[in-house]
């Protein structure tokens, strides 16, 4: 501090400046240890800064302090809607990586539902391949199967007419051969040479006979 620079503690609340203590009132000794509050006189004296220097403000000095004070004014102003702006897009931004992060993981669930859903889809494509197969090889077993049936069927009905047809061969045989020894009898029974044996077939054509009958084809 200037040596030449007056101080004076204050300690009245009047306004203006004076460099007389009022009546009754004392300025205390400077603390040497308190930092010095320069104060305009002509404005509201604080006393709690310290210890304080009070000098005449001239009025350049003053306006120059009331645009300094609008600046800084200005400027907290500007710095709280610039903080207030950037706060907005902070918060809009956040907003947007939320909404972003919202959408992926919609993207992603839906991609997820459509893998199972067509994971699904191509699991019962494969069950109604296999079922369609299955039944596939169903009918094609019992086509054979009737197949195997029918063919059995005819050739037992095969058999069973080729049984009776050579039971009737037989039969006729039979038939004929006994046509033809009577015819025998009847033709040379007479005949001295063949008396014998004529009546031997007239025995055995007399005999009565056990004929099996023919099985139905």
């Amino acid at each position: 501090m200037n040596k030449n620079t007056t101080v004076v503690l204050l300690v009245v609340l009047a306004a203006g400046c004076s460099s007389k203590p009022q009546d009754g009132a004392y300025a205390p000794p400077m603390d040497p240890t308190r930092k010095v509050s320069e104060q305009d006189c002509s404005r509201p004296i604080g006393t709690d800064g310290g210890n304080l220097m009070c000098r005449e403000v001239t009025e350049a000095e003053r306006r120059a302090k009331i645009a300094e004070e609008e600046r800084q004014a200005r400027a907290r102003r500007e710095a709280e809607e610039r903080a207030a702006r950037e706060r907005l897009e902070r918060e809009r931004a956040e907003q947007l990586a939320q909404e972003e992060a919202a959408r992926k993981q919609r993207a992603a669930e839906e991609e997820r539902l459509a893998a199972e859903e067509e994971r699904l889809a191509a699991e019962r494509r494969r069950l109604e391949a296999e079922a369609a197969r299955k039944a596939q090889e169903e009918r094609e077993r019992q086509e054979r199967a009737e197949a195997e049936a029918r063919a059995r069927q005819r050739a037992e009905q095969e058999a069973r007419e080729a049984a009776e047809r050579e039971c009737r061969r037989l039969e006729q045989e039979r038939l004929d051969g006994r046509a033809l020894l009577a015819n025998f009898v009847a033709n040379y029974g007479k005949v001295e040479e063949f008396k014998g044996i004529a009546g031997q077939i007239t025995a055995f054509l007399d005999k009565a006979r056990k004929v099996k009958p023919c099985p139905p084809a």
